[in-house]
C-alpha cells in the first residue's frame, strides 16, 4: 500500500510539473507574439533583402523542403536554409547519389541564385548533437550581441555539427569581423562564410530603401519576413568566455536554377 501511495504521488507531481511547463511555454510564446508583431515594422528596415526577396526566399525554402523530402532517401536528415535566393544545405545523407540528388532538387526550383552544398556522407546526427547545435547558435548570437560595431541583424546562424555557417548581405569588413567573432565562440569547430558581399555604398543604400519602404507601409509585416536575422528571446549581451579561433573558410558555390534572375 505504501509503494503504491508513493508511486501515486511521484505521478501526480510529474503531471503537475508537465503542465506548469506547458502553461510556462505557451505565455512566453504569446509574449513573442505580441513583441514580435509590435515591432514588425521596425525588423524589417533592419534586413537588407527586399520584401519581395524575403518572401521569395521562404517560397524556395518551403519548395525544398518538400520536394526533397519527396526524392531523396529516408535516411537523410537535411536542413535548407536560404537568403537573397542563395540555398544552404546541411545535414547528413547516407550516400552520395543522395547527396548529388538533393542539389539538383534545389536546382530545378525557379530563381534559385546559388546553391551550397554543406551534405555529409555520414549517418544522421544524433539529437543530443542537434541540441548542441541549437545551444551554439543561440552563443554565437549571443558573442555577436556583446560585440561593439557589429549589427546582428545582418547576419544569418546556421550550426550543423558544432560548423557554423554565416549568411547575409554584408561588406568585407562585416564578413570579417562577424566571422571572427563567431570563431571565437568556445564549441565552433570550422566557421563557413556563405556571404553575398557588397560595397559599402550598396549596404547604405539597401538600408535606407528598407527604412523607406518599412515607414511606408502602415500594416505590420509578418514576422516570418525575418525569420533568423534577429536574435531570440534566449540572447542576451552578457560576454561570454572566447576560443582560439576556429578555422574558417569560403563556402563552395554552385550555380542555381537556369531561369534565376541576375
Amino acid at each position: 500500500m505504501k509503494k503504491t501511495r508513493v508511486k501515486a504521488a511521484l505521478a501526480q507531481a510529474t503531471l503537475t510539473v508537465s503542465l506548469l511547463s506547458g502553461v510556462a511555454l505557451t505565455l512566453q510564446g504569446c509574449a513573442l507574439a505580441v513583441v514580435g508583431a509590435a515591432a514588425g515594422g521596425t525588423l524589417i528596415a533592419t534586413d537588407r533583402r527586399t520584401l519581395g526577396a524575403q518572401t521569395e526566399d521562404r517560397e524556395i525554402q518551403v519548395k525544398a523542403l518538400s520536394r526533397i523530402k519527396d526524392n531523396v532517401s529516408d535516411q537523410a536528415h537535411i536542413n535548407v536554409t536560404v537568403f537573397n535566393r542563395r540555398v544552404l544545405l546541411t545535414g547528413e545523407v547516407p550516400d552520395d547519389a543522395s547527396k548529388q540528388k538533393a542539389e539538383a532538387v534545389v536546382r530545378d526550383i525557379n530563381n534559385v541564385g546559388g546553391i551550397v552544398n554543406e551534405l555529409s556522407v555520414q549517418p544522421a546526427s544524433s539529437l543530443s548533437s542537434r541540441a548542441n547545435d541549437s545551444y551554439l547558435e543561440g552563443r554565437v548570437k549571443t558573442a555577436m550581441v556583446g560585440e561593439k560595431d557589429l549589427s546582428t541583424n545582418y547576419y544569418k546562424v546556421v550550426c550543423e555539427r558544432s560548423s557554423v555557417y554565416l549568411m547575409g548581405l554584408v561588406t568585407q569588413d562585416e564578413g570579417a569581423h562577424g566571422a571572427d567573432v563567431a570563431a571565437r565562440v568556445p564549441g565552433v569547430e570550422q566557421l563557413v562564410k556563405v556571404y553575398q558581399y557588397i560595397k559599402p555604398e550598396e549596404a547604405k543604400a539597401l538600408e535606407a530603401a528598407a527604412a523607406s519602404g518599412a515607414s511606408a507601409s502602415s500594416a505590420p509585416a509578418p514576422a516570418e519576413a525575418t525569420v533568423g536575422t534577429v536574435p531570440d528571446s534566449s540572447v542576451t549581451s552578457r560576454p561570454l568566455d572566447q576560443q582560439s579561433p576556429a578555422p574558417v573558410k569560403n563556402s563552395d558555390v554552385r550555380p542555381g536554377s537556369s531561369s534565376s534572375a541576375k
